[in-house]
This record gives structure tokens, sequence and C-alpha cells, in this order.
């Protein structure tokens, strides 16, 4: 299975993405989850981007929205548009899930 992961939230428990498996698994950071993707806590990245199998993906539009810009994005998370989610979700995931 090929799983898509909506994650939004800034503080929330994320034991439960590390527990889900799949043959692929790309995250979505979408509204307050972008900050996992922009924001270093004592110098090291959001606990979330531990596991270097998962694709993880966040929204252009959500990081301007928040007043940041692509270069303050974690070199492993792709930044990616409404139009290009569509695509992912449409063509490379084959179920979705929002946690």
């Amino acid at each position: 299975m090929k799983l898509g992961i909506f994650y939004s939230d800034l503080r929330g428990n994320h034991d439960m993405l590390f527990r889900l498996k799949g043959e692929k698994i790309g995250v979505f950071l979408v509204g307050n989850g972008i900050y996992h993707a922009t924001i270093k806590e004592k110098g090291e990245p959001s606990p979330i981007l531990q596991k270097k199998e998962i694709d993880y993906y966040v929204l252009s539009e959500d990081l301007s929205t928040r007043g940041f810009s692509t270069d303050e994005v974690d070199s492993d998370i792709k930044v990616i548009t409404y139009s290009d989610l569509t695509d992912l979700i449409m063509n490379d995931y084959d179920k979705l899930a929002w946690l």
C-alpha cells in the first residue's frame, strides 16, 4: 500500500506517524505542520523528519501564508504547490490519512 499522510499539527503526537507501514509513505506538511519543515529546536530538525524512508512534502502556499520562504525549508523536504499535491495524491498514493 502507498500511503499519503496529511500532517497539520505543530505540537501533535507524532508516534502514530512512525507506526504506520506501507511500501511507500509520503507526509504532506500542511497548515501549522509546515513549521516542522522550517524551525529547528536546539539546532536539530523536527523529530517528525527522523525517518529517512518517508517522502516529505510541504505546501508552498502554507509556507508563504506563515511568512516563510522556500529557502528556509529543510533540504530533505520537497516544496510543492496545490497542483503538485493533487497530482501526487491522484497518481502516487493509494490511501490517504490525516494526523
